[in-house]
């Protein structure tokens, strides 16, 4: 399927979804809510434990708190560790509320425990299966997004190779993935210098090599801004291969605000840009208890406001 197309009916199909959510749900009419609660400009996306001071341990009821206070989004890292009825609970709140769902990790791959740039068999079958497994997880969540991080360096191969093993791999996960819609988004990562993934321009090459509407980029403005800065001017350099941002502040990995990013003038450019999908907060809470978590709330506010 040609991407201008494939995602052309991504957006019609995403669209029709929060269309009939919002006629389900009046209370989605911004004149209906407080200063506090009226939905953000941009789609930010929390994770579960952000807002459990006010809201409790249930992710649920987590997901009622932020949405009450302006949130349209959640992601989860850890979704397909959830029971299947977990899920589907979640999913069903979110289609109930017009809110949509961010990244999960696909099944089994943790960020150092596979190594595509290997290019072993045993490695892209665990892909392959991981792959199968995330279209179950998604179906429950009416959810298009899956996160990829391929895995360690393979120090005995020449880079070029690792780079070949690795879009091959993606390739045959793309393959399963595309007939659903589902979107796999591959981060470059600055956790450690063994990653083979690393920065924004190393996937973006990746991207065009696999050429599926299925293979795009996870741009983690925390990472970028650790392994190389330049966030406004590299985001534009590879704008057309993103397909999922996540957001947190450095030093610190917190909220907007917290750090020496300059959010509100990033967040005003990705807006400008067009973008209308989920940002996810992948990110702590700077403060304690819920002081720490309506500063939070605060903090997203004061960035927010760019128009």
């Amino acid at each position: 399927m040609q991407r201008r197309k494939f995602m052309q009916q991504s957006l019609l199909a995403g669209g029709a979804l929060l269309t009939s959510s919002a006629n389900v749900f009046a209370k989605n009419n911004v004149e209906n809510f407080t200063a506090d609660q009226k939905p953000f400009h941009l789609n930010y996306g929390f994770h579960d434990g952000m807002f459990k001071n006010h809201a409790g341990d249930d992710f649920i009821d987590q997901i009622k708190f932020g949405y009450d206070h302006g949130f349209r989004s959640i992601e989860d890292n850890g979704m397909s560790g959830r029971t299947e009825d977990q899920q589907k609970k979640i999913g069903d709140t979110l289609a109930k509320l017009g809110m949509a769902m961010g990244v999960f990790v696909q099944p089994g791959l943790g960020n150092d425990s596979n190594m595509l740039a290997s290019g072993k068999a045993d490695q892209v079958e665990k892909f392959i299966a991981s792959c199968k497994k995330a279209v179950e997880v998604a179906k429950r969540l009416n959810s298009k997004l899956v996160t990829v991080v391929p895995g360690d360096f393979a120090r005995n191969l020449p880079i070029g190779v690792q780079t070949g093993n690795v879009i091959e791999a993606i390739k045959k996960g793309t393959a399963i993935l595309e007939p659903h819609g589902i979107v796999m988004v591959i981060e470059p990562l600055s956790d450690n210098p063994d990653l083979f993934l690393r920065t924004p321009d190393q996937a973006y090459a990746i991207c065009k090599a696999v050429g599926s509407p299925s293979c795009k980029l996870l741009y983690d403005m925390y990472h970028v801004q650790r392994n190389q800065g330049h966030i406004i001017p590299t985001l534009d350099l590879v704008y057309d291969e993103i397909g999922y941002y996540q957001i947190g502040d450095n030093p610190g990995r917190n909220e907007p605000g917290t750090g020496e990013m300059n959010y509100k003038n990033i967040f005003k450019h990705i807006n400008a840009k067009g973008y209308k999908g989920v940002l996810g907060m992948e990110h702590g809470n700077a403060g304690k208890g819920k002081d720490g978590e309506l500063a939070l709330i605060k903090a997203y506010r004061e960035a927010d406001d760019f128009m």
